[in-house]
């Protein structure tokens, strides 16, 4: 194979990578619950269904600033890093928080082949919007 070949192959083999991970499956996000909450005026319980397609991963992230989260693993495994804490797995069962003006660096579907699916439930000031801000 001639160099020019062979450099026009690899040129073409990184261009095409960089389109697959542009378009990497993301997850989808279902509202679940929203409710005020009488005995803590001012903040709400908002609950959330998140699904992670085979390969699937969040953007890194932040929440609501009046946030806090507790993440519940309903199926799959999810590795999670929260801050500068480590990153980690996540199994059914399993759950995690994060404490109101946390950064979530890493949220994805662990599996190639299988779908991962998470509760995230939030106490957040009433009406506080958007729930999630992807980073820039």
């Amino acid at each position: 194979m001639s160099t020019k070949r062979l450099l026009a192959t690899l040129l073409a083999s990184t261009a095409l990578a960089g389109v697959a991970y542009a378009h990497a499956p993301e997850e989808t996000v279902k509202p679940n619950f929203s409710h005020a909450l009488p005995n803590l005026p001012g903040k709400s319980l908002v609950a959330v269904e998140v699904n992670y397609p085979p390969g699937a991963a969040s953007r890194p992230h932040h929440h609501a600033h009046s946030a806090f989260i507790y993440a519940y693993v309903l199926s799959g495994e999810i590795e999670s890093q929260v801050d500068d804490g480590p990153a980690r797995i996540y199994r059914v069962g399993e759950s995690f928080y994060e404490a109101p003006g946390s950064h979530h660096g890493i949220s994805r579907n662990v599996s190639k082949t299988q779908p991962a699916k998470l509760l995230a439930v939030f106490v957040v000031d009433t009406g506080e919007k958007p729930l999630t801000t992807p980073d820039k």
